[in-house]
């Protein structure tokens, strides 16, 4: 068993990722509250109700665009910055995503996940989890952001690898909107000549978990050439396993990130750096 709480953020990057250096939630007035970012107003963000309010099932936050000179009463303007915010049903994992859309390379943002206590990792036997993706796409080569979510599953067997264990997992009915809330998941489809967007796994490989129930490894997507697969998406995952309020079941619940990039092929020279979260259930 591992009792140990688990808190992990991105580090700082050449990319502008890893500038949050702390989250927190009030439920009182339904805020989140980001430090670390410039220009994202009083660092409180308010909750975002319309045209939706959730990304796979996570809160979504959005950051002022104004801020009042307290001197001169002046207001200065703000830059796009949003937050998705998930908590797991026990309480005991959750995870927090910042970026902004102000920018025309990526722009500063970051991220954090967690497990809140203990868990006994399973020795033998294999388990599969399943629940909802969120996430935030910003831009080398423009500035402005889109959202995206799908359903995910992450399967894990416990025995093998006998140098940790195997994990495979895969995103699917993957959605794209603009910042206005339009779906446009067929322009990017359309795009890649496919109907739908690729599907992204997780690549089977062994050394990805470890005692503490930390596992990290690639994720990658193809797009069709014809009659030969191509590389879409390819980035890294980052989760936490966590036992959740029921003793009869061990590693209930999985928490955790992804980072990914892809050539954009709406824009020729643009590339799109995608960050979700996810929390899932066995």
């Amino acid at each position: 068993m591992s009792s140990a709480s688990i808190f992990r953020r991105e580090g700082q990057n050449a990319e502008g990722g890893g500038y949050v250096s702390s989250v927190s939630y009030n439920s009182t007035d339904d805020t989140f509250t980001v430090d670390g970012l410039a220009f994202d107003g009083d660092n409180e963000y308010d909750r975002v109700t319309t045209p939706f309010g959730t990304l796979g099932g996570y809160a979504l936050y959005e950051g002022s665009m104004s801020y009042e000179d307290a001197e001169t009463g002046t207001e200065v303007s703000q830059l796009m910055h949003r937050a998705l915010y998930g908590v797991s049903s026990s309480g005991r994992t959750e995870f927090a995503i910042a970026r902004s859309g102000g920018y025309v390379p990526y722009g500063f943002g970051g991220f954090i996940y967690q497990r809140n206590g203990e868990v006994t990792l399973p020795t033998s036997g294999q388990a599969s989890y399943s629940g909802g993706y969120g996430g935030v796409r910003v831009f080398d080569g423009s500035a402005g952001l889109e959202y995206t979510q799908g359903d995910m599953t992450v399967d894990i067997d416990f025995e093998d690898f006998n140098t940790g264990s195997g994990v495979k997992g895969e995103i699917t009915n993957r959605e794209v909107f603009d910042s206005d809330g339009n779906d446009i998941t067929s322009d990017i489809a359309t795009a890649l000549e496919a109907t739908t967007l690729p599907t992204l796994t997780f690549v089977i490989q062994p050394g990805v978990a470890d005692d503490n129930g930390e596992i990290a490894g690639s994720v990658i997507s193809y797009s069709s050439d014809g009659a030969v697969l191509k590389e879409y998406e390819s980035g890294t995952y980052y989760a936490i396993l966590a036992d959740d309020d029921d003793p009869t079941v061990d590693a209930d619940e999985i928490v955790g990130i992804i980072v990914m990039t892809s050539d954009d092929p709406r824009v020729d020279g643009r590339t799109v750096q995608e960050t979700g979260g996810f929390i899932l259930y066995r």
